[in-house]
């Protein structure tokens, strides 16, 4: 791909101020316009969304070492969380990332090679029904039992930051249609 020289940056900078007379700002390195409703704080957003692929795609090259992951030291109780349901083979905790009102992590507290749902197996049937049925007195536990989403990102291309399957139960506010 050919460098773009600052005099063509220039002119497509002035291209698009015509062909956007209402826009604040253009931000021609990062190939985005500025908005009347729009602020500097929504550029970062999408730096921020940016930044989670970033993590996700170095969390998938992480992933085959079997190395413990933060779950796994939540489990041992290394690392402290805030429990919302806990049973032999289930643990439920508060996401420190909150993307909703009430945001809760299900995972199982045995991997047995279950690092993503793409990967599950017949043999995993039985947890993978127990974590949704945890996800189910989680959703009643915090009172949102009337709506609540589950989610399961497989993958970097789902931005799966942590390779331990896991469920978030997301709720206490309206859930908006189409999610991603």
């Amino acid at each position: 791909m050919a460098a773009i020289s600052s005099f063509s940056l220039l002119r497509i900078s002035a291209i698009r101020a015509r062909a956007f007379p209402k826009a604040k700002a253009y931000f021609p390195f990062s190939n985005r316009l500025l908005l009347p409703n729009q602020s500097r704080r929504s550029l970062l957003c999408t730096k921020a969304v940016n930044d989670e692929e970033a993590l996700a795609r170095e969390a998938a090259t992480k992933a085959e070492s079997g190395a413990p992951t933060i779950f796994d030291k939540i489990i041992a109780k290394e690392i402290p969380s805030s429990i919302v349901y806990e049973d032999d083979n289930v643990l439920a905790f508060r996401d420190v990332n909150p993307q909703a009102p009430v945001h809760v992590l299900v995972i199982p507290k045995f991997r047995d090679g279950l690092t993503e749902l793409g990967k599950a197996e017949a043999r995993h049937s039985e947890i993978l029904g127990q974590l949704l049925y945890a996800a189910k007195i989680v959703a009643e536990k915090e009172g949102i039992l009337d709506g609540f989403r589950v989610v399961i990102n497989n993958g970097a291309g789902a931005c799966q930051s942590v390779y331990h399957l896991h469920l978030h139960v997301l709720g206490g506010r309206q859930m908006k249609w189409p999610p991603g």
